[in-house]
C-alpha cells in the first residue's frame, strides 16, 4: 500500500461524522481550546485587530511560531490586507512590502479550496523563495478563509514548534478556524462599511449646515474642501472652478503639514482629464505619478486621486479633488460611490447658498436704492432749503459777525450736499463696474466697507502698487482687504480704520513683497474668538510663499487689532 502524499487533506473520520467520538483523540482533547478561541475570534468588529486575533489564534491552537492571514482585494485580485504573527516589527520592516498574493505559493492558495500541508515549503514547485531578512520557515499548513463560497482569504501556519509535522487534528483545526474567520473578516467588513457610509452622510450634513450657515464664497468652498479631505483620508482637498480662460482653478485646498498645490495655479484646457471632468464626469486615478494624462506637476507628487465634478441642475459649479499620498491604497468601488454622492450633495448646496447670497446681495442692492433715492429725494431737498433759508438771513442780517457766520454755514452744507452726491453715486454702482487697477480695487473695497462701517476707512498707498503687484497676488490681496475689512464690521466695533498697501516691502529672506496693513481701534481679538477669518489670511498668503499675521491696533494702549498680510511680487 503506497504511502499518503503529505500534501493531500486528510479524510474526514467515518461512522461519526457529526459526533465527537469520530474524531481523534488529540482533536477530542482541542476542542475546549477550539471552542475558546472561536469565541476570542467573534469579539470585536474592528477588522484589523480582528485579523490580528485570529493570527495569533491560529498561532496557539497549532503550536507554531508564525501565523498569517491574507485577505483579498475583492476589486483588483491579490492581497489587500497581509497580517502576521511571529514576526517582529523591525525584521517586518526589513522585509518589506507584503506579498502581492498573485505570485509565489501564497498566490497559488489563493484559488486553492482544500488546503495544502507541506512538510518542507522550499522543496514546493510552487514556492518562489523568501525576500532578504525573511525568517526561514519549512512545515506549513494553510487554509482557505471561505463564507458561503466566497473566498475571502487564506490562513498559513508555519514552523510547528520543536520540529514537529502539522498533523491531521492541526489541519482540522485549521479548517474550522478558518471557516470562523470568514464569519469574523465579513462582519468586520460589513460593520466598517457601515461606518464609511455614516462618516459621509455626517460630513455631508456639516457641509450643508456650513454652507447654509452664511459666509463668504471662499469660506463655503474651503468647508468643502476640508471635509473631503478627511472623509477620502486624502493628503489634499482641493477645490477648482472653471477659469476665465479656459482649465481648471484652484481656489481652495484644505492639507496637512504638507504643502498643496498654490491657490490660482489653473489646470490647462488641453488635458484630457479637465476635459473629461468639464463635460461633467469623474475621474478616478490610481497613481497620479504616472498616470500619463497627468500632463502638469499639480499631481505629480500624489498617489491615487479621485476627481469628482460638482454640478447640480444641470450647471457645472466646479471640481473636487482628493489626492492620496505616493504608495497609499488606492480608492475602492465603496469609497468611489461614496464621495460621488458627497460631491453631488455638496454641489446642491453650494448652489442653495449661492442662491441664498444672491438673496442676500438683492435686498442689500435695494436697501441701497432705497437709502440713495431717499439721500436725493429727501435730505438734499431738505438742505438745499436750509441753505436757501441761510442765504435770506445773510443778506437781511445788518451784523457783519451774523453774515461771516451764516456763510460759513452755507458753505458747509455746499460741502455737504456734494458728499452726499458722492455717496449716492458709489451706492447705485454696481459690482460689473468695477475698475481694472489694483488701487482702484482697493479703493473700491473701501468704498464698500464704509456703508456698513458708517463712515470711511482713511487709506495709503506706498510705491508703484499698480504694476508691481501681479494679477494673482493682486486678486488675493483684494480677498484679503475684503476678509479684514468684513472682520472690523462683524467684530470690532472700530470708529476708526486705516489701510495702507505697501510695494516697497520686504519678507523676511529679503525677497521684494507687497504688504497690506488693516488697523482699526476696536476691540481687538477676544480669547476664545473665532480664528476662521485669520485662517483664511494666513493660507492666502502661504499659497504664495507670504504670511499673514496680527498685533495691536490704532487705539489707546494698543487697543484694537493690526493685521498684516504680505506676499512676494
Amino acid at each position: 500500500m503506497p504511502a499518503p502524499d503529505p500534501t493531500d487533506p486528510p479524510k474526514p473520520p467515518t461512522g461519526a461524522n457529526h459526533s465527537l467520538r469520530g474524531l481523534s483523540a488529540e482533536l477530542t482533547e482541542r476542542v475546549p481550546q477550539l471552542l475558546d478561541a472561536m469565541r476570542t475570534i467573534g469579539t470585536g468588529l474592528e477588522l484589523h485587530s480582528t485579523l490580528n486575533r485570529i493570527c495569533e489564534t491560529a498561532a496557539g491552537l497549532t503550536d507554531s511560531r508564525y501565523a498569517a492571514i491574507g485577505v483579498v482585494d475583492r476589486e483588483r485580485g491579490g492581497l489587500s490586507d497581509f497580517v502576521t504573527y511571529g514576526i517582529a516589527p523591525e525584521d517586518a520592516a526589513r522585509i518589506g512590502r507584503i506579498p502581492d498574493g498573485r505570485t509565489g505559493l501564497l498566490g497559488a492558495l489563493i484559488n486553492e479550496s482544500h488546503g495544502v500541508r507541506l512538510t518542507d515549503l522550499t522543496e514546493d514547485p510552487r514556492a518562489g523563495g523568501f525576500p532578504p531578512h525573511h525568517p526561514p520557515m519549512r512545515t506549513f499548513l494553510g487554509g482557505p478563509v471561505q463564507v458561503q463560497g466566497e473566498t475571502f482569504g487564506n490562513l498559513y501556519v508555519a514552523e510547528k514548534k520543536g520540529g514537529a509535522e502539522f498533523t491531521d487534528a492541526d489541519f482540522h483545526m485549521v479548517r474550522v478556524l478558518s471557516t470562523e474567520a470568514g464569519i469574523a473578516i465579513n462582519n468586520a467588513r460589513l460593520y466598517e462599511a457601515a461606518r464609511q457610509r455614516e462618516r459621509w452622510i455626517d460630513g455631508s450634513v456639516a457641509v450643508t449646515t456650513a454652507l447654509l450657515a452664511g459666509g463668504d464664497a471662499d469660506d463655503a468652498l474651503s468647508v468643502v474642501a476640508e471635509q473631503a479631505r478627511r472623509l477620502a483620508d486624502a493628503a489634499v482637498g482641493v477645490v477648482m472652478l472653471p477659469a476665465a480662460e479656459g482649465g481648471l482653478e484652484v481656489v481652495a485646498l484644505s492639507s496637512t503639514d504638507r504643502p498643496g498645490p498654490a491657490l490660482g495655479m489653473i489646470a490647462p484646457p488641453e488635458s484630457g482629464i479637465v476635459a473629461t471632468l468639464l463635460s461633467g464626469s469623474p475621474v478616478f486615478v490610481d497613481d497620479s505619478a504616472t498616470d500619463p494624462r497627468m500632463i502638469t506637476d499639480l499631481g505629480r507628487e500624489y498617489g491615487p486621486s479621485m476627481l469628482l465634478p460638482l454640478h447640480s441642475g444641470g450647471r457645472l459649479l466646479g471640481v473636487l479633488a482628493t489626492p492620496r499620498e505616493r504608495g497609499a491604497r488606492p480608492f475602492s468601488a465603496a469609497e468611489r460611490s461614496l464621495a460621488a454622492q458627497f460631491a453631488s450633495q455638496a454641489a446642491l448646496a453650494l448652489m442653495m447658498a449661492d442662491a441664498q447670497r444672491d438673496r442676500e446681495r438683492l435686498a442689500v442692492f435695494e436697501d441701497r436704492d432705497r437709502i440713495a433715492r431717499d439721500l436725493h429725494d429727501l435730505v438734499i431737498q431738505r438742505l438745499f432749503a436750509t441753505g436757501m433759508m441761510l442765504e435770506g438771513a445773510h443778506r437781511q442780517s445788518a451784523m457783519p459777525e451774523v453774515r461771516d457766520g451764516v456763510g460759513k454755514a452755507v458753505d458747509e452744507l455746499d460741502v455737504t450736499i456734494q458728499e452726499i452726491r458722492t455717496a449716492i453715486f458709489a451706492l447705485q454702482q454696481g459690482p460689473a463696474e468695477a475698475p481694472s487697477g489694483l488701487c482702484k480695487r482697493v479703493l473700491r473695497e473701501i468704498n464698500m466697507a464704509a456703508v456698513p462701517l458708517g463712515f470711511k476707512p482713511e487709506h495709503r498707498f506706498v510705491g508703484a502698487v499698480d504694476t508691481a503687484v501681479g494679477e494673482l497676488t493682486g486678486k488675493n490681496l483684494i480677498a484679503a482687504l475684503r476678509e479684514a475689512l468684513s472682520n472690523a464690521f462683524r467684530h470690532a466695533r472700530a470708529s476708526r480704520i486705516e489701510v495702507v498697501v505697501d510695494a516697497t516691502a520686504h519678507l523676511d529672506d529679503g525677497r521684494p513683497a507687497v504688504r497690506l496693513t488693516v488697523a482699526d481701534d476696536g476691540v481687538g481679538i477676544p480669547e476664545g474668538g473665532r480664528r476662521s477669518g485669520l485662517r483664511n489670511l494666513d493660507r492666502r498668503a502661504e499659497s504664495l510663499g507670504g504670511s499673514s499675521s496680527h498685533g495691536p491696533g490704532l487705539g489707546g494702549g494698543g487697543g484694537g487689532t493690526t493685521v498684516v498680510w504680505e506676499a512676494p511680487l
